[in-house]
């Protein structure tokens, strides 16, 4: 059992890399009021800009990851200037970001469709690594793994210890007030944005570049809208997003070790798991308003002109 067990969890570490770093850039846009549903698309922006600046330099991730986070922060631009500067509808406007993404993706990609990259080989961490069962899993990984762990530890301070985490808090409260006493709402609410754009680029290029270094139409596979309902499932919470993350990892991974531990279900249900986990805990969660209403930003979605 154990030797299944093992690299179930390892990859589970991998799958659940692009839902975290979409996931919290999503966050902290939504902490200061704004909903973008358009992460999807800046994935897909995300994962062709950096699979083509990887392929046309043969520098494979370390140009990719870069080139992913600038493509995704500048498609994004475009969502914040119509729902922030002329204060449109702002789930119109994500839904809008998402079909632009697909096209634009399919378009720029035909060119590089069957080119493959070399990925990026795993890290074993002197001596971690050689722990019984934990070492495999958690210390011979890729470096965005890595990367992901700095990224989510990052936020996670930034928004709980330190005067920023506390004035995105203030914006996503009370816009009104925030602005009443001097600070910029709507520049704050662009850094925001911005940052959720490099965040879903960073993990599209990661899909394109190192999980499956190939180009494929659509690759992403629905991951942004599991990013934006990870954050209600984590209930605004960076932790919760970890673990809901790495759930929903395990959930994806497990559909390619199933007939390994003698699990006989249909492929389109396997292939399904991920989605419909997304639904039940969607679900399970809307049930309890109370916890909903006590960590929902109370401008969330809802325009701001000073």
């Amino acid at each position: 059992m154990i030797e299944h067990l093992i690299p179930i969890l390892a990859g589970t570490l991998a799958a659940a890399t692009p839902l975290i770093f979409a996931g919290l850039g999503e966050l902290v846009a939504e902490r200061t009021g704004v909903m973008n549903l358009g992460v999807e698309g800046m994935m897909l922006v995300g994962a062709i800009a950096g699979f083509a600046a990887a392929a046309e330099t043969g520098y494979g991730a370390a140009i990719g990851l870069p080139a992913g986070a600038v493509a995704g922060a500048a498609t994004v631009l475009i969502f914040a200037f119509f729902a922030l500067s002329l204060a449109a509808n702002q789930a119109a406007c994500g839904l809008a970001l998402t079909i632009f993404g697909v096209g634009l993706s399919a378009f720029v990609g035909q060119s590089y469709i069957s080119y493959n990259l070399p990925g990026l080989k795993p890290i074993a961490i002197p001596l971690l690594s050689k722990i019984p069962v934990l070492g495999p899993i958690l210390f011979v990984q890729d470096a965005v793994v890595y990367l992901s762990v700095v990224a989510f530890a990052s936020v996670a301070w930034t928004l709980s210890k330190t005067r920023l985490g506390l004035l995105l808090k203030a914006v996503g409260e009370s816009p009104d007030a925030a602005h009443a006493i001097g600070y910029p709402v709507i520049l704050i609410r662009f850094g925001a944005v911005a940052f959720g754009g490099a965040m879903a680029g960073i993990a599209g290029a990661y899909l394109s570049t190192v999980y499956t270094p190939l180009w494929v139409q659509n690759m992403s596979a629905g991951r942004g809208w599991i990013a934006v309902a990870l954050v209600v499932f984590a209930t605004w919470k960076p932790t919760r997003l970890l673990l809901g993350a790495y759930l929903f990892g395990f959930v994806t991974i497990l559909q390619f070790h199933a007939q390994g531990l003698g699990i006989m279900l249909p492929v389109q249900f396997l292939a399904a798991l991920p989605y419909v986990a997304t639904i039940v805990v969607l679900v399970i969660i809307s049930r309890d308003r109370r916890l909903l209403q006590n960590n929902l930003p109370a401008s969330l979605g809802k325009p701001f002109l000073p």
